[in-house]
């Protein structure tokens, strides 16, 4: 008879390999708190944690993800699907999500879809069928459909939804405060005396560039400037569209005196144009932006911007799928608005005079 005391089964679990039930059952916990704290969840006190931890330690248990995949009738893998031309907000998102699957077993993986083809909801039909997907995270502006987030329950696909204004049930949604932090951002430039601002508005079918643009719109009202057609411009997140419209906003006699940008893409483009027609920005040109991406700080002069909390935004859109918020549990869900801020660098002082 051998006598390692590893060929000694403890006498708390009986003669098998230990399961996370034995685990939940001394620990008094549930078997999803023991989830939890196997994916390194924030939302468990710290008694709790060290509590199962020092059972899963003297029980020896080791989580097995395939079986786990097997008994769920899933994968672990959590879809980030999206239809954004912008670059920098895509991989913003992912960044949340990856800081939040940091040390669990779930992996990302990505899928653009088209919006404007009749097959979309066919196609993410059968990517959820063939990808068995644990859950998923929908970005603006696909997130803002709402037959798209029936799909995802019909399919018994978590899924969590992204955007710039309530979309959802706070279980299913993560929002910023758009339209408040851009009247803000507005309210500021007519405080340094502007009067003549123009708007690169945002791409068409996006709430984002709704939001931000009836935020703009409200600042204008509440001090009672009226806002001609010809100051609005339109863009879609991207460079080269900011560049056409600062060139249209530019083109106007009298110009503008300030320019609010519906994202630092084209306010970078804003910066960039005016300084090929020897514009000096903030002094004949005022400047903001929106998200508060790196290339805000490190253009010239420094971008005053909106920072929209994005990788927060995507980090809590992941924890709520991880953790299951919904179900009755005591603990602290995961928020689901979060509040963008105005930064104020240099692109910014007071109107010119006339």
């Amino acid at each position: 008879m051998s006598s390692r005391a590893e060929d000694t089964p403890s006498p708390r679990w009986g003669t098998g390999k230990p399961t996370i039930n034995d685990v939940a059952r001394l620990s008094g916990v549930s078997k999803k708190t023991v989830s939890r704290v196997i994916n390194r969840s924030p939302l468990l006190n710290e008694d709790t944690r060290k509590r199962v931890l020092e059972v899963i330690s003297e029980l020896g248990y080791v989580p097995n993800p395939q079986a786990r995949a097997l008994a769920l009738r899933t994968n672990f893998l959590i879809g980030l699907i999206h239809d954004n031309p912008n670059a920098q907000m895509v991989l913003n998102v992912q960044q949340g999500i990856l800081e939040a699957l940091q040390g669990t077993d779930f992996e990302m993986i990505v899928r653009p879809v088209d919006r404007g083809s009749a097959a979309m909801l066919d196609d993410v039909r059968h990517f959820l069928q063939r990808q068995r997907l644990y859950g998923v995270i929908l970005l603006p502006p696909i997130s803002e459909n709402d037959a798209l987030a029936r799909l995802c329950d019909e399919a018994g696909c978590r899924y969590v939804r992204m955007g710039s204004a309530e979309l959802d049930d706070a279980d299913h949604m993560v929002a910023s405060n758009d339209r408040e932090a851009v009247r803000a951002a507005t309210a500021y430039l007519i405080e340094q005396g502007h009067r003549s601002i123009g708007l690169i508005a945002g791409p068409h079918g996006f709430r984002s560039a709704t939001e931000r643009r009836q935020g703009f719109e409200d600042a204008l009202a509440e001090a009672r400037i009226k806002l001609p057609r010809s100051l609005i411009a339109e863009g879609n997140y991207t460079f080269a569209s900011g560049l056409a419209a600062a060139e249209k906003l530019l083109d106007l006699s009298p110009r503008p005196t300030a320019i609010f940008a519906s994202n630092d893409e084209m306010a970078a483009a804003v910066v960039h144009a005016a300084r090929q027609r020897g514009v000096d920005v903030p002094g004949q040109l005022s400047v903001i932006g929106f998200d508060d991406t790196p290339i805000s700080a490190h253009i010239w002069p420094p971008l005053t911007t909106v920072r929209w909390p994005i990788v927060s935004m995507a980090r809590s859109a992941a924890l709520k799928l991880l953790s299951g918020i919904g179900e009755s549990d005591s603990e602290v869900a995961e928020p689901s608005m979060f509040l963008s801020t105005l930064v104020r660098r240099a692109s910014v002082a007071p109107a010119p005079n006339p």
